[in-house]
């Protein structure tokens, strides 16, 4: 070897110091007395959180040695690790996913504009490969030191979490503060997690809202995990703690595809596929005034009663969440008579709107189990927009091209009959049980509409409705007018559910339905 390409003695131990204090540096995020801090308010460090998170020893890091873009005098003299956020792919369950997690100890965890970029990065690189993104939340928000830049890299961000809409599988955790501008970008993925205490997420904060419009409030009330589980349902699963989310994330997981390319991940099962249920039959049998949790019913008609239920606490009339039949992921949909009677108001519209679109852009079927007396009455109602926003419910059913499976349990009433997955918005298969009511409204306002003057004459009025009641039950609400007509595929036994809708779903596993010929439709948002 000539004298010329001869390395100096230690230069490669000099290139490796120097690599071994760059990186070691950027791991130290913003230095041990800001972990200090994070840690004495019960959270993790950033890179804690990804170790919970994903499987031992899968996390490569992408962009360890990424410096703020935009040099401003306020960064002298501080550790701005990774430039406050930590990105890089990993596994769950042993499958590939992509992740960013903010890092609070450097500048707040503030966003600016090489911030944004890495985590541009990672959604780019999630799309491309297919596979799901995780976005760990704990951010003051915008880095005001870098101004518009930052502004834009917020911008730059949301247009990518739209273009993996339907592609990919977008989750989030928020794990700290997310305000203003930065809590568009959770409210674009799929799912959203909280943890009670530590979560807040609002546009403006309770400072400003004082200033602005004199209402007082704190974090919690105004933007806690509590609130946006239940009132606003931004949130869709509060945690108890860290752990508890991470654990629920795996879990989420374990039920979706990498991306929209894939069936949904098979699970094989012990539980038979003909099991019967006599829980079902006597439900079926009973009082159809008795209001009872229709999650028991879900249990008994999924394998192993596993089910994983979404947006737990926000418009508990409509339940909703993910199980398997037979081994097979279901998305399921179901009233909840033991929640304003089952019936769909507008919350209940738009999570169930949101759930079922969710399904059918990932190859999820849907199991929709009906229990419904109409929609919700009310002045606040109609003047909140049940009209336009209830339709959002029928528009993502009549959407879906994935399998539909229902089944009437008890009660089908009005134009809620139609909205779920009634053969008529094209259900693939229909049942109902011998017990079902199907109608324009129940007997006891229909009677007294049909028969007015009747009963303005009888002698016995209240003898009169009864038999009237009776006649409308059996001639009018009776499974077995719709079943004459087709709009019934089956009227089913209560306790061979189970096996009806395996049958069923194994039936249409090869559903194709092809794309309409149109740029896209416009949906009642």
């Amino acid at each position: 070897m000539s004298e010329q390409l001869q390395k100096p003695a230690g230069a490669s131990s000099s290139r490796t110091r120097k690599l071994q204090e760059l990186s070691s540096l950027a791991l130290s995020g913003g230095g041990s007395e800001k972990a200090k801090a994070q840690k004495g308010k019960g959270k993790l460090l950033a890179r804690e959180r990804l170790e919970e998170l994903l499987d031992e020893g899968s996390f490569q890091e992408i962009g360890l040695l990424v410096e703020p873009a935009l040099r401003h005098p306020s960064y002298q003299g501080r550790l701005l690790g990774a430039d406050g956020v930590v990105t890089g792919v990993g596994k769950i369950l042993g499958r590939s996913v992509a992740v960013f997690s903010q890092d609070f100890t450097v500048l707040g965890g503030s966003l600016g504009l090489a911030h944004a970029r890495k985590i541009c990065r990672i959604l780019d690189l999630a799309r491309e490969s297919g596979m799901p993104v995780l976005g760990l939340c704990d951010s003051g928000g915008a880095r005001i030191q870098e101004g518009v830049e930052s502004l834009g890299g917020y911008a730059d961000i949301f247009y990518r979490n739209v273009q993996a809409s339907g592609a990919i599988p977008q989750i989030s955790a928020i794990l700290g503060p997310c305000a203003g501008g930065a809590v568009y970008s959770p409210a674009l993925t799929d799912f959203v997690f909280m943890v009670e205490k530590v979560s807040h997420m609002f546009i403006t904060g309770p400072e400003v809202l004082r200033a602005a419009t004199g209402e007082q409030s704190d974090f919690e009330s105004l933007g806690g995990a509590q609130v946006h589980g239940e009132k606003s349902g931004v949130c869709h699963f509060v945690c108890a703690s860290e752990s508890q989310c991470f654990r629920q994330i795996q879990e989420l997981l374990s039920y979706l595809p990498s991306s929209f390319r894939e069936r949904p991940p098979y699970l094989a099962t012990s539980d038979p596929a003909d099991r019967e249920s006599p829980f079902l039959e006597e439900l079926s049998e009973g009082d159809s005034k008795r209001a009872y949790s229709v999650k028991d019913a879900i249990w008994e008609i999924v394998d192993d009663r596993k089910f994983f239920e979404v947006h737990r606490s926000f418009a508990p009339n409509l339940v909703v969440g993910f199980a398997r039949m037979h081994g097979e992921v279901v998305g399921v949909v179901a009233n909840d008579p033991a929640h304003l009677a089952g019936a769909l108001d507008i919350a209940a519209s738009e999570k169930g709107a949101r759930f079922i679109r969710f399904c059918d852009a990932f190859q999820i079927p849907l199991l929709t189990l009906v229990d419904v007396p109409g929609y919700w009455p009310g002045v606040d109602q109609e003047h909140g927009g049940i009209i336009r926003r209830g339709a959002k419910l029928l528009y993502a059913y009549c959407e879906a091209t994935v399998p539909k499976v229902t089944v009437v349990l008890r009660k089908a009433y009005g134009g809620a009959y139609d909205v779920m997955a009634s053969k008529h918005v094209h259900g693939d298969f229909n049942f109902a049980w011998p017990n079902a009511e199907i109608a324009v409204m129940g007997p006891q306002g229909a009677v007294e509409i049909l028969y007015s003057k009747e009963l303005a004459r009888a002698e016995d009025p209240e003898g009169f409705r009864q038999k009237m009641r009776a006649e409308y039950l059996e001639h009018f609400t009776s499974p077995y007018q719709a079943a004459r007509r087709g709009y019934l595929d089956e009227v089913i036994l209560a306790r061979h559910t189970r096996k009806k809708v395996i049958a069923a779903l194994e039936v249409l596993q090869g559903k194709s339905v092809a794309a309409p010929g149109k740029r896209h439709a416009n949906m009642p948002l």
